[in-house]
Formats: structure tokens, sequence, C-alpha cells
């Protein structure tokens, strides 16, 4: 790599983000829970941080091209500070309308620092060093995702030994530290344009983001269907798991999703160049299919919930966290250096938008089918739908790919 220093101060202050992301989500998904929300109501306290996360990334890029990628890096995790310290102070008079203005600042927070992390990826890897760039999206992507799921289990732990108030301030206290390293190490021009951009530029002419941008709209959105409300009210609703025994169990899958896509490089034949990344994200994509029915299937038929899960989870994971790693690598590869943080934006807008639908419909549908293990396998039906539509956008990527290196071929 060519700023080594960089790259390792951008991963631990992306890590420690990424720790109180997952805490702060944890702890208010199992709080309010506690307090007899409901799927559906608690689905709607997460609206504002998944429909900022769509804003966030559509004007963040271009943010990012005008003053640098430093800047809005600092802005996201100043933003979590503020977030944090609010829901802190005010943790004995909560309500509705707080709660979801502290997770629209945390969302905001999010992709701020998740599109100013992985555009400084591209910028300090040389261009022609394909299996270095998929190694580094990779490592950033998996080490972010396995901190998450220490973040979910710190969210759980922490409610019930610390409490609200003070777990939200010790989070608040470690995105600070790294603000202040970051501010102080990051070069400040980095991802900066030497031209002006309008902001209409923020949309790509790519076809190869757009095919990608839209097949990741539709894999995300697959995830969150079950995984953001459904499983965990399931699992404290119908099973009687505690607040710990929920976020540890999100927290192990997390973890162990995110070291599979730091692994993604070598689980992948030859995958560093595009064309052959590309050609794989189909097979991975349509793999995903087998778990989701396994796991269907055995839940209808009565296996024991517990064991299906685990299982069933265990293997969609390993195949989902290849597939995201695949993704996450082309987004980069695709983006000139010149304008990568308006590309992975715009990207991550669409990221976004599918957590946004899968979030609201995992709340939706899980009550709707009269919540417990009816209400499970309505949104495993709903994240296998997802899933073959996102396959099915994968199918057009070889043709863009044909016309991208030769734009004079039909």
């Amino acid at each position: 790599m060519r700023d080594l220093r960089s790259y390792a101060v951008v991963s631990a202050t992306y890590g420690a983000f990424t720790v109180t992301d997952g805490a702060l989500r944890t702890l208010v998904l199992l709080y309010l829970h506690s307090l007899g929300y409901s799927p559906l109501e608690l689905a709607t306290l997460f609206l504002l941080y998944e429909f900022f996360g769509v804003v966030t990334n559509l004007v963040g890029g271009w943010l990012g091209g005008r003053f640098g990628l430093n800047a809005t890096l600092s802005g996201g995790l100043a933003l979590q500070i503020l977030a944090c310290a609010v829901l802190a102070l005010r943790a004995g008079e909560l309500s509705v309308v707080l709660v979801m203005a502290c997770q629209g600042l945390s969302g905001i927070a999010k992709d701020l620092t998740k599109m100013s992390s992985k555009s400084f990826v591209k910028l300090v890897v040389p261009e022609d060093d394909g299996a270095g760039l998929l190694r580094g999206v990779a490592l950033i992507t998996g080490s972010k995702n396995t901190l998450k799921g220490v973040g979910f289990l710190l969210g759980g732990v922490a409610l019930e030994t610390l409490g609200f108030a003070a777990a939200c301030a010790a989070m608040a206290a470690l995105v600070g530290v790294g603000l202040l390293v970051s501010s102080l190490v990051l070069p400040r021009a980095a991802g900066k344009t030497t031209t002006k951009m309008p902001l209409r530029s923020v949309f790509s002419d790519d076809a190869r983001i757009n095919w990608l941008a839209a097949a990741r709209f539709f894999l995300f959105g697959s995830r969150d269907l079950w995984f953001a409300v459904a499983l965990p009210v399931f699992l404290a609703s119908s099973l009687g798991w505690s607040f710990s025994q929920v976020s540890g169990f999100l927290a192990l899958w997390i973890i162990g999703y995110g070291g599979v896509q730091a692994l993604a490089p070598a689980l992948v034949r030859r995958p560093d160049a595009a064309p052959r990344a590309a050609g794989a994200l189909l097979g991975w994509t349509g793999f995903l299919l087998l778990p989701l029915g396994a796991l269907g299937g055995a839940l209808a038929v009565g296996a024991p919930p517990a064991f299906a899960l685990v299982a069933g989870l265990a293997v969609f994971g390993v195949a989902f966290a290849v597939d995201s790693a695949l993704h996450s690598y082309l987004i980069v590869a695709y983006a000139e250096s010149e304008s990568v943080a308006l590309r992975v934006g715009f990207y991550y807008m669409a990221n976004a938008g599918g957590r946004l639908v899968g979030m609201l419909l995992s709340g939706a549908l899980f009550q709707a089918a009269g919540g417990g293990q009816t209400g499970l396998l309505a949104c495993l039906l709903g994240s296998a739908l997802f899933v073959a539509v996102s396959a099915l956008l994968c199918l057009p990527l070889g043709g863009a790919e044909r016309r991208a290196a030769n734009p004079a071929s039909p």
C-alpha cells in the first residue's frame, strides 16, 4: 500500500465507530422492546436511521469530493458523539420523537463514516493492484462487521450491567478518541476533487455501477427483512431469551460474517479482477436461496427453532459475507480515483435504501403474520424473494463489463 499509516488510522477509527453503531442499535431495540413497543413500532423508530442513510450516501459522496474525505469522516464521528450524548442525558425521559431523531443523527453518522473509510482504500492502493484492492476492501469491510458484532454483544451486556444512560455515555467517549486521532493524522485534502462538480454528478452514468447498486439494494434488503426486527423479537418473545442471549447470538453471527468477509479473497478463485468478480457474484447471490429455503422448511416441519436458526444462519452468513465482499470490491474497482467518493456514495445510497425497505418489511410482515414462528417464516419468504431479484440484477453485469472494456462494441 502507498500509505499504510492512513489505512491503519481509517480502519481503527471506522472500527471504533462500528462498535458504537452496533451497540447503540441493540441498546435501543432491546430497551424499547422491554418497555412494550410492538415490532412495527420498533421498525418505525429506525425509520430515520435508514432514511437518512439514503440521503447521506447520495449527498455525502459529493461532499467528500468537494471538501475531502477527512472532513466527511470527522463530521460523521461528531454526529455519532452527539446522538449518544443526547440519549445519555435524556435517558430518563425518552420519547418516540427523541429516539427517532437520535437514530436519524446516527444514520447520517454511519454512512458518512462508511463512505469516507471505504473511499480512502482506493487512494492508498496502487491503481494496477487488483488483488491489493480486494484485500484492502475485504479487510476493512470484514473487520468492520466483526466489530459491529462485538458492538451487538456489548449493547446487550451494557444494558444489563451499566444501564442505558451510562452505556450511551461510554460510547460517546470511544468515538471521541477516534475523532481526535483521525483529525490529527489523516491528510486533509484526501479524496478532494480538482474540478468543481455539480450536485447532479452524484448520479452515475456507468451501467456497471447502476446494475451493481440495484443488486445491492435487494441483497441488503433481503438480510434486514429477517435480521433487523423479526429475529431479535422472535428470540426474546417466543424463545424467552434474555437481552444478553439475544445480543450475544446476533453478535456471534455478525462476528463470523465479518471474519468470512475478511477471508473472501481466499474463498473465491482468482477474484482479483473486476470481470471475474462480477461473474462470481451471480453464483454467490443465487446460493443464498438454499439456506433460506432449508431454514424455512425446517421451521415449518417443527424442527427445534434454536438449532434450525443456528445451522441455517451459519450457512447463510458465509455465502452472504463473500457476496457482500465481492460487491464492496467491485464498486471501489469501478470507481475512478478522482470520483471515488461520489461513486461509493451513490452505491451505498442503494445499500441504505435496501436496508430501509427490508427493516420496515421485517416489522410489518412479522406483525401482520401474527408474530412468533409464523411471522419469522413470512420474513424468510420475503427475504428469498429479494435474493432472487438481486440475482437477476447481476445478470446484466457481464455485458456492461464488456461494453466498458470496449466502448465501441454494441
